[in-house]
Formats: structure tokens, sequence, C-alpha cells
């Protein structure tokens, strides 16, 4: 155990008031001093009481895009958060609840996204607004990262991913899609009609995903 300050001592955990829920190294909600915000995310780094037997815990915050210097962006999901760099230490009296933070690759999975599930791509500097990484990639002709909240439609030529507002299609109409090709990959196609004729044979399973693709 980490070594505390004269008077106080580590705990290994902490039931949240009023539940049977016990909180160790977990991912916690925390109480606003503003009760029309939502709850605060934070990650329980250690669990200490001091003499009195008053909890504390050190935390590090998750940040929400728009409390982040840039703010929320269109690719930045719902339940987007941000790791920061930014610790405190906070009465436990204010924990909540817990929550899950998922890794993106993980959450683009769930079968249910439930209240309490968020999830992470990005470490965040909170002096800088500086990202890590600060690069990702990038889909659709619009060129923007994936936000898992958006339908997409994979392309069976290029196999890229495209949004169908940036096709010209409601998103009602691209889930009615059996196969999909973008306009790139279209004119291509058209190209090689002309020239060689159409194959006979079926084309593959449409690649249309109605919330989230797998990565």
């Amino acid at each position: 155990m980490a070594k505390t300050k004269p008077g106080k001592k580590d705990l290994d955990s902490y039931t949240i008031k009023g539940t049977n829920k016990v909180v160790k190294g977990d991912c916690v909600l925390m109480r606003p001093s503003d009760s029309e915000k939502p709850p605060y995310v934070a990650r329980v780094e250690k669990i200490e009481a001091d003499h009195r037997n008053n909890v504390r815990v050190r935390v590090r915050w998750y940040y929400r895009p728009e409390e982040s210097i840039g703010g929320r962006r269109q690719f930045h999901g719902a339940k987007e958060l941000f790791l920061s760099d930014h610790y405190d230490v906070q009465s436990a009296h204010t924990i909540e609840g817990k929550c899950t933070v998922h890794s993106f690759k993980n959450y683009t999975k769930l079968e249910n996204v439930g209240a309490e599930d968020y999830f992470c791509r990005f470490e965040y500097k909170a002096a800088t607004g500086g990202f890590t990484p600060d690069r990702v990639a990038v889909y659709c002709k619009c060129e923007m990262p994936y936000n898992p909240d958006d339908l997409m439609v994979q392309c069976e030529g290029c196999k890229d991913w495209f949004h169908p507002s940036c096709m010209g299609m409601t998103i009602e109409q691209a889930k009615k899609l059996d196969h999909f090709l973008c306009s790139d990959c279209t004119s291509e196609d058209d190209a090689k009609r002309s020239v060689n004729g159409y194959p006979a044979s079926p084309i593959s399973e449409p690649k249309v995903e109605s919330k989230r693709r797998k990565r």
C-alpha cells in the first residue's frame, strides 16, 4: 500500500452510501455542486480515511467533450469521455454510483448501451487541451472520425464507410439498402460494365450496420 499522511489509513474499498455497491479501483459517478448538471465521471485511484473515519477518494477525472477546451465536435459520441491528467481528492460521500468506461473498440461491440456505459478513446491534457493520440482514422467523403452513435454504410467496392447524408440518402433509405457502392466505385463499376459486361455471380451479403460497426 502507498504511504499515507499521519492519522490517515488506506482502505481497500468503500461502500456507496445507501447502496450495497462496493467501490475499489472503479469508475464512478460523482455528484456535481450544480444539481442541474450531469454527474461527473472519475476513476478512483486511492481510498483513505482520517482519524475521524471521514473517507476521501483520490480520483482522476474524465472530461466530457463540452468540458474540454475545443468543445464538443460532430464526431464525438453522446457517451464519449476523455481521460484527463487532472487529479483531485473528494469526499467519498459525493459518489452516487458506479459506471463502466469502455475502450472504444469494446463500446462498438455492445449490443445495448446502458445509462452507466461510457467510452474513451483519447487522453486529454487539461492545461493545454492536447489529446493523445492526436490523430485518428477518418471515414466518408467528409473525412470525419467515426461517431459510434451514427449509422454508416459500407461500400462493397472500396470498403470505406459513409454517412447516408453525405451520400444524399436519408437514414430510412440507408436501412433499406441491400447493396451499396459509393459514387466513386459506382463510376468505376459503370466503366467496367461497359467494357467487360456484368458478372452473373451473386453479390455478397450487404454491408449495412444499423448502429455501430466493427473495427
